[in-house]
């Protein structure tokens, strides 16, 4: 080989060797993985998922444990979510799945809380304990009316102790 060729050789594999990282990056950023999501498949049923996606985080202790898979409409028109958890996982049936915001406005993940059982989720069980997701629209919702309700009321007591003192 003269010294083209091996130069052309060396830079050929130096782009190939940058490909392979920027696609292997690519993949992880985007939450896929080439071993696979688990053997642990399990499902919960919310009544507000408030824009979880598929794909989301499932955390125990803060800690990625597994992916939410998928979310459908089961036929109580209620989300169900569909979550890949660690094969390893030992899972207690009485497990409660919340719905929670990183931050403020960050985006959603599905948070578990162990329970104390001693018998264990198996695959394509449901756990039995959920908390929808906490919305800040309704939360200010209520705190504009529940503010304005109170007010309406504080004057409605004032008119009746008037026309008390009337009387």
């Amino acid at each position: 080989m003269n010294r083209s060729s091996k130069r052309d050789f060396v830079v050929g594999l130096f782009v190939l060797a940058g490909l392979g990282a920027i696609a292997y990056l690519s993949l992880s950023v985007g939450g896929w993985s080439l071993r696979g999501p688990g053997d642990l498949v399990l499902f919960a049923d919310f009544d507000q998922i408030g824009g979880l996606k598929p794909r989301a985080a499932v955390e125990i202790s803060g800690v990625k444990v597994g992916q939410v898979e998928s979310i459908t409409l089961d036929q109580d028109y209620r989300a169900r979510v569909r979550m890949a958890l660690r094969s390893n996982l030992e899972l207690p049936v009485d497990t409660s799945a919340s719905i929670v915001t990183a931050g403020l406005l960050g985006d959603r993940y599905v948070s578990l809380q162990l329970g104390g059982e001693e018998k264990n989720l198996k695959p394509g069980d449901d756990i039995r304990f959920t908390q929808s997701a906490v919305l800040l629209e309704n939360l200010i919702g209520k705190f504009i009316y529940g503010s304005a309700e109170s007010k309406n009321d504080k004057s409605e007591e004032k008119n009746d102790k008037s026309e008390e003192k009337s009387e």
